[in-house]
């Protein structure tokens, strides 16, 4: 851990800087990941910003409070606001919302068990969301993330999901192995961007507040105070999930989300997201959650897709 201190010249920067009730403090604590304190230097007397988390993330957050410094020194006068503000007269969130997007936009669950299942993420430290594609398993999950985070419920985003060649084999794709496995992660770049907005996405995962990982770059690692989220996981093997559900350390929170009717395991392999119901349906604190054609919010023909392959699905 690394600590820097920044000193400010009066009071009144320290406002402009930092935002009534130290507004934009708490927001700039949330984009870099660290931890900031204001206090009077002791031979001074001038207000004394320290700065505290990992080295590369107090550098990025020290390099922008200072262009903040320089911006607020070149207006000549406080009160004007510096650079990327909070904007402090945003609504607040409606009763039955659960994240505002970037862009305005409120997102709330919209049917009656898609809100049992954020209930469920926001109540438990371990949630298996099992359904359809288009029922919102992984977007859902994604916010209720974000969510925590912002509430500082946890301090950190890890998003995975396995590789697994559906139909192109990663050998015959360009570049090398990171190039190779992007492609299988850009529907959760998808998603934050659109919760998030491109810049503050790339902010927060070059700071690695949010990290975005192949599943089987995990091993080995724990993750604390964390929101971990395996997307896709009816593509695990058995002994991926269990690989997974052991990352999770103290302060941790844990969604797995996947839809058991499209696995591209081969026909040998059993789905890990199959085979972990029976293993865990009894240990408290771990909830399955069953979503369905009812709770399709795509284009209306994906539930009427859904309800074919499941009739055609009976009659084999």
């Amino acid at each position: 851990m690394t600590t820097k201190r920044i000193k400010l010249s009066s009071s009144e920067l320290a406002l402009q800087i930092l935002g009534q009730q130290d507004a934009l403090l708490r927001q700039m604590e949330q984009d870099f990941g660290v931890e900031m304190f204001l206090r009077q230097d002791s031979e001074s007397g001038e207000p004394q910003l320290s700065i505290k988390g990992s080295s590369a993330r107090v550098d990025k957050a020290v390099k922008r409070i200072r262009q903040k410094l320089a911006a607020a020194r070149d207006q000549g006068a406080p009160g004007k606001p510096g650079l990327e503000p909070l904007n402090l007269d945003a609504p607040s969130l409606p009763e039955d919302g659960l994240y505002r997007t970037a862009y305005g936009k409120v997102v709330r669950a919209r049917t009656p068990n898609q809100q049992k299942y954020v209930d469920a993420i926001m109540s438990n430290d371990l949630v298996f969301g099992i359904g359809p594609a288009g029922t919102g398993k992984t977007f859902l999950a994604v916010a209720c993330a974000l969510r925590a985070l912002e509430s500082r419920q946890v301090h950190r985003i890890v998003i995975s999901r396995p590789v697994v060649e559906a139909g192109e084999k990663l050998g015959f794709l360009p570049g090398d192995l990171l190039e190779k496995v992007n492609p299988y992660l850009k529907p959760i770049y998808d998603a934050l961007h659109q919760l998030l907005g491109p810049e503050r996405f790339r902010l927060w995962r070059d700071t690695e507040v949010i990290e975005i990982v192949p599943l089987a770059y995990m091993r080995g690692r724990t993750f604390e105070d964390a929101f971990i989220l395996l997307d896709e996981a009816q593509n695990t093997t058995p002994e991926q999930m269990k690989m997974f559900l052991t990352r999770m350390g103290n302060g941790s929170k844990a969604a797995v989300t996947g839809d058991v009717t499209q696995t591209d395991l081969s026909d040998k392999v059993t789905s890990g997201l199959v085979r972990v119901e029976g293993i865990l349906k009894n240990i408290p604190g771990v909830v399955f959650h069953r979503l369905n054609e009812s709770d399709v919010v795509r284009h209306p023909l994906v539930r009427r897709i859904v309800r074919a392959y499941d009739e055609w699905e009976k009659t084999k």
